[in-house]
């Protein structure tokens, strides 16, 4: 079971834009297979690193507009944000230890 949020995008400014902390936000949909796979990567990462970043995730289906406006043309796509602005991305199924590298959380 997922330690990390599913946020919609109603809650998504509260969540992600105006966190204090680094967010790493998730983009997946249920019928998409290499969500599957890094669903659990996310969740290591949330346990591992969960004092320092904030970890979440947005189901594209039910919030298409967020997803719109940061231009998700394919899932998974892993997007950290910092002070509100997207600070990296990742696209496609990746370990723990390949996201950290790709999105820079340097843990």
């Amino acid at each position: 079971m997922s330690t990390v949020r599913d946020i919609s995008s109603a809650e998504f400014s509260a969540e992600v834009l105006d966190a204090t902390t680094p967010v790493v936000v998730d983009f997946w949909a249920p019928w998409c297979g290499p969500c599957r796979v890094v669903g659990p990567e996310i969740d290591k990462l949330s346990e591992r690193m969960g004092d320092t970043v904030k970890f979440v995730k947005v189901n594209i289906d039910e919030n298409r507009e967020i997803a719109l406006e940061y231009g998700i043309m394919s899932i998974p796509s892993i997007l950290k944000f910092d002070r509100g602005q997207v600070a990296g991305q990742a696209v496609g199924a990746k370990s723990a230890d390949a996201l950290v590298k790709e999105l820079g959380l340097g843990g």
